[in-house]
């Protein structure tokens, strides 16, 4: 996966451009992300939704429950995804983001039955229900559960665009419109996202100010395969590296890690994580 020309390209990615733009960023933007879920029943019906003038409404990515991902919109243009927010300073955050929706139906309603129901009347089944606390709210309620494929693939991409464009920040549109939304949700491991995305590009800043000094990081998986490229079309460099391993960073690549640890290989950047 890379970006050309303000496009992703790659496998699963299609392109669906959406009308409902306002022109191009201001010069040094976009430097934020903002993260959404869809509240609908499907990626397509969304995506579709969103490419309507009449919905009066867009964002740059819809991430599907498989992993795929639509296009809707050039990564240099605004969409209209935040609607009336704040964020420290900043007011209307359509002018500094990128948005990026996920396929999930939001938060769920227990009918006693052992099925839980979307506002659009979906049934879900109990393995894929959530039960938290939202971060504006004090008790617990469910919600729509993410799959392993969406999470991966939205972290991967979320990684890529922020180091195409220098993202500083990484926001749920439930912090930046906490009366009228409750997007992403609990559900939605947003603290780990930013930890781990902006301290990667914190640490690359870091080392480009100061070359000669050693960054090591920790695998904080089970097993992490090393690989002889920044991709999975490449074969091992040698056996998985193990939870807690410590590895030296070398240089990134398109949410990929070089690192050194007996031999030089190349590991997802979303899986060591910096030693304090």
């Amino acid at each position: 996966m890379k970006i050309t020309n303000h496009f992703l390209s790659g496998e699963n990615i299609k392109i669906e451009q959406t009308p409902n733009i306002s022109g191009e960023f201001a010069s040094g933007l976009p430097d934020t992300l903002v993260m959404h879920y869809t509240g609908g029943s499907s990626a397509e019906s969304s995506v579709r939704h969103l490419c309507k003038k009449s919905a009066k409404a867009s964002a740059h990515l819809v991430i599907g429950r498989d992993g795929k991902i639509f296009q809707l919109a050039p990564f240099n243009v605004i969409t209209w995804h935040a609607g009336r927010s704040s964020w420290k300073e900043r007011n209307g955050l359509n002018k500094y983001s990128i948005g990026i929706e996920l396929d999930n139906a939001g938060e769920l309603t227990d009918n006693g039955s052992g099925k839980f129901f979307s506002w659009f009347n979906k049934a879900y089944a109990t393995e894929e229900v959530y039960s938290g606390i939202h971060r504006n709210r004090t008790s617990s309620s469910f919600w729509h559960s993410y799959t392993e494929e969406q999470l991966e693939k939205t972290f991967d991409v979320c990684e890529l665009i922020s180091e195409h464009y220098n993202i500083k920040e990484i926001i749920g549109h439930e912090e930046i419109a906490p009366a009228r939304k409750s997007d992403p949700g609990p559900a939605f491991p947003l603290d780990r996202m930013r930890e781990q995305i902006l301290t990667e590009n914190r640490r690359s800043e870091e080392a480009e100010n100061s070359p000669g000094e050693s960054v090591q990081s920790i695998v904080n998986v089970s097993k992490l395969n090393i690989r002889k490229g920044p991709g999975v079309q490449y074969g091992m460099a040698s056996e998985p590296l193990l939870n807690g391993a410590i590895v030296k960073p070398l240089k990134t690549n398109n949410g990929w890690t070089e690192v050194e640890y007996n031999v030089r290989g190349w590991v997802s950047s979303q899986y060591i994580k910096p030693l304090v």
